[in-house]
């Protein structure tokens, strides 16, 4: 799970932000998507229900 991949010309890092990340959406009822393009970068989308009143 905490995995991280080695692109050229990138910093060092633990590999566990994304990972961590997934598991607070997944346990909060959400969902993470990401969409990248090579050369521009990438975002990341982060959608979680709305809060009940209860």
């Amino acid at each position: 799970m905490f995995q991280r991949l080695q692109a050229a010309g990138q910093g060092s890092g633990t590999g566990i932000g994304l990972a961590l990340c997934r598991r607070i959406v997944e346990r909060h009822d959400g969902e993470i998507d990401v969409e990248s393009t090579p050369g521009e970068g990438t975002t990341f989308y982060v959608t979680l229900p709305a809060a009940s009143e209860n």
